[in-house]
């Protein structure tokens, strides 16, 4: 059970969004992604929910909501996409090829 919220403020933390979350019921878990070269919040996360009834709460009640300056989006996470492997093998992109 986990719900995406979207449009979140840069000065989010863990703390304030499980703060948000827990009126809706328990919040087993948050996540909020960082930036690799900055590490900054990336504007998302995910709340983990005790209960379906308690993430749908949540959505109906958040979803929209203007919440630290911003409309925030929440619905349904979805399942990570397996979007395949970026290492492997030479290709040639353009320009000559040099063997």
């Amino acid at each position: 059970m986990s719900v995406y919220v979207g449009n979140l403020s840069y000065e989010v933390t863990e703390d304030s969004l499980n703060a948000v979350f827990a009126e809706y019921g328990s919040v087993k878990r948050v996540q909020l992604p960082t930036d690799r070269e900055t590490g900054r919040v990336r504007g998302f996360g995910f709340v983990e929910m005790g209960t379906d009834a308690e993430e749908t709460a949540a959505i109906e009640a958040l979803d929209g909501a203007e919440w630290m300056g911003r409309d925030l989006k929440v619905n349904k996470a979805k399942p990570k996409e397996d979007r395949g492997s970026f290492g492997g093998g030479r290709r040639n992109y353009g320009g000559r090829n040099r063997y």
